[in-house]
């Protein structure tokens, strides 16, 4: 057991009890507790298998390979509209997660074993994004930009151009290139400090 994740749980003020219970569950399929993202992670040879945390309106198991998991009891859903890989539960008291402690112990174990088996998650990449206009321009202004931009992963290119293109109105999308500029030459992700 961690003691950060002792005080995260410790600080927890909507749902500490919902959070032990799913600590307890966790530890007991032999996962490694550290702390990642402010969050308790749960790992299986340095690999990300579960991370929990509490949001306002509940709190969450999320499995980082879920869509590779069978759900058969149709439990997991997307995090976002946009996730790939990332799959959730939600829970909004301790009696809910003892309901489903059999099903939650099985999708953890088919979680380890889907890791040790080195399954990975086929993430459909688009080779050419639809980049937004703006961008586009800043770009063709800028070559130090296009070329910064380039150079970050696929992730990190998804990632600012879905905040770019989500505003209907250009002037939001041009303001939103404008900020982010100084991350993108630096080489950052957009969630990047």
């Amino acid at each position: 057991m961690n003691t950060e994740v002792d005080d995260f749980i410790a600080g927890a003020t909507k749902w500490p009890d919902e959070l032990k219970q799913l600590r307890r569950i966790l530890l007991n399929n032999g996962l490694i507790e550290d702390m990642k993202w402010r969050a308790p992670c749960y790992t299986l040879n340095n690999a990300n298998i579960a991370i929990i945390g509490e949001l306002k309106d509940c709190c969450v198991l999320s499995f980082f390979k879920g869509s590779l998991l069978q759900d058969e009891a149709g439990i997991l859903t997307k995090p976002g509209e946009n996730t790939q890989s990332a799959r959730t539960v939600k829970f909004t008291g301790v009696d809910e997660i003892k309901q489903l402690e059999s099903t939650l112990n099985a999708y953890i174990r088919e979680a380890i074993e889907n890791e040790k088996a080195g399954k990975v998650v086929d993430f459909k990449q688009k080779h050419e994004l639809e980049l937004a206009e703006e961008l586009i321009a800043m770009m063709q202004q800028i070559p130090a930009l296009k070329s910064a931009f380039e150079a970050l992963t696929p992730g990190r290119q998804r990632a600012y151009n879905l905040y770019f293109t989500a505003p209907k109105q250009s002037k939001t999308r041009l303001s939103r290139v404008e900020a982010c500029m100084p991350k993108i030459l630096a080489g950052k992700g957009l969630m990047d400090r």
